[in-house]
């Protein structure tokens, strides 16, 4: 990572010293170094994530999904659910006709909520963040984290035969098949698609990436060291369901939310704490709640949160004693 990035740590300190003539060695410069290095590293992963997973998605489509698993039954197919959320993450107000279509095309109601589980949480935009501001491991460990958690929820609501708090009306609706299928797409078509998705995507969330860098960035040269370490650390037990319980209510961008993460990792809050948190957030969104309450019953929705909420509680301890 260092290597490959290193061109931009150059650009960053010259700006910083040079161009800004900030002196080294001081907070105002730890923060400035921090915002322009950062900025720059999300915004090339990020682009060269978005393109490679919006030209994947090219090749999946929610009418293709609910093909694949229309009336699968067994944990195999709560995994596909999950992978297939993985490179399908459709934003929240896709949240209703897709659980609608998949309930009409015969999908069981576990592996649905296996899918809808991962598909806000493990997205091309997060990993690209991530990866920028985390590394590798930590990366991949928030991905496994997330397809387990969509597995593992969806698979125990199935267990619980819950279909009866999903509205009624839900069960009667017959959503009509989409013809917009890109299978005949060309490869230069796929990656114009997936061109667009970049300038979508990004065009949507670089003010939040900037905040969040910004945020992170005065935090990162300001904050005593180790404050985090002291009041939060892995010796604080009860610091993990804390940052769960202040996740699940939260709403905000998870795009601004790594960055400032990575600020408060770097000052001692333990990642499997840090992980838990960003889990929290993004799994169980409140606009996203909302929206899911016109189609299920309110002890479903409680149900769903809980075990979500319990289960990146179990993440974070298990990830704290880990790494």
């Amino acid at each position: 990572m260092v290597d490959i990035f290193y061109p931009l740590q150059w650009i960053a300190d010259k700006l910083t010293y040079e161009v800004f003539g900030i002196a080294p060695e001081t907070h105002l410069a730890a923060s400035i170094n921090f915002i322009i290095y950062d900025v720059m590293k999300i915004f090339v992963l990020l682009s060269v994530m978005i393109f490679a997973i919006s030209y994947i998605r090219t090749y999946i489509t929610p009418e293709k999904t609910r093909r694949i698993l229309g009336g699968k039954k067994g944990l195999r197919y709560h995994l596909v659910a999950s992978l297939i959320g993985t490179v399908s993450p459709f934003c929240s107000c896709s949240s209703v006709p897709l659980f609608i279509g998949f309930v009409e095309a015969g999908v069981p109601l576990g592996v649905t909520f296996s899918f809808l589980i991962t598909s806000p949480l493990v997205n091309e935009a997060a990993v690209a963040v991530l990866w920028a501001t985390l590394g590798f491991k930590a990366t991949a460990i928030y991905v496994v984290s997330g397809i387990v958690l969509g597995v593992f929820g969806g698979y125990l609501i199935g267990v619980l035969k819950l279909e009866r708090y999903v509205e009624d009306f839900v069960y009667k609706i017959k959503v009509g098949q989409s013809t917009a299928e890109h299978e005949n797409l060309t490869a230069k078509e796929r990656a114009g698609i997936a061109f667009e998705g970049v300038k979508d995507i990004v065009g949507r969330i670089w003010i939040y990436v900037i905040i969040g860098v910004s945020i992170g960035g005065i935090f990162h040269g300001y904050a005593p060291e180790g404050i985090l370490e002291k009041y939060a650390g892995k010796d604080n037990l009860l610091a993990v369901p804390i940052a769960v319980i202040l996740g699940v209510p939260l709403y905000s961008n998870v795009m601004g939310m790594i960055p400032i993460v990575e600020s408060l990792i770097g000052k001692g809050l333990p990642i499997g704490t840090s992980l838990a948190f960003l889990m929290s957030v993004t799994a169980v969104s409140l606009p996203e709640m909302i929206i899911l309450k016109k189609v299920l019953k309110n002890e479903l929705i409680a149900i769903f949160v809980s075990i979500v909420a319990v289960s990146v509680i179990f993440t974070g301890y298990l990830f704290n004693i880990l790494l």
